[in-house]
C-alpha cells in the first residue's frame, strides 16, 4: 500500500467513525456507544467467521481470531486505530457540545 492511499484510509476511517459515533451519540444520547463497539466492528471486519460461531464453537472461534489479528499488517492497524479515534473524538465533541448548551434530539 502506497503512503497516498494509506493518507486517504486513515482519513477515510476516521471521518466515517467520526460521523458514525456522533450520529449515534445524538440518537442514543449515550456519549461513548461507538468506541464501545467498535472492537466489534473491528472483529467483524478482521475475521472472517461468523459472529454467531463465536458463541457455537467459541475455543475454535477465539484462536482464529488471535490468529487474524496478530497477523495483520502495519498499515492495517494503522488504519483500524484511526477509525477507533474517529470514534472517541465523535464522544469527546458530542460531551464538549452538551457542556457548552447544545440540545441534539
Amino acid at each position: 500500500m502506497g503512503i497516498p492511499q494509506l493518507l486517504v484510509s486513515i482519513l477515510l476511517f476516521m471521518v466515517l467513525f467520526l460521523g458514525i459515533g456522533f450520529i449515534l451519540n445524538m440518537l442514543l444520547r449515550k456519549t461513548w456507544v461507538m468506541a464501545v463497539i467498535y472492537p466489534i466492528i473491528v472483529i467483524l471486519i478482521v475475521d472472517k467467521i461468523s459472529f454467531f460461531k463465536y458463541f457455537t464453537e467459541p475455543s475454535a472461534s477465539f484462536q482464529s481470531l488471535a490468529k487474524h489479528l496478530t497477523s495483520l499488517g502495519s498499515a492495517d492497524v494503522i488504519i483500524l486505530s484511526s477509525g477507533f479515534v474517529g470514534a472517541i473524538l465523535s464522544g469527546i465533541i458530542i460531551k464538549f457540545l452538551r457542556k457548552n448548551g447544545y440540545q441534539m434530539f
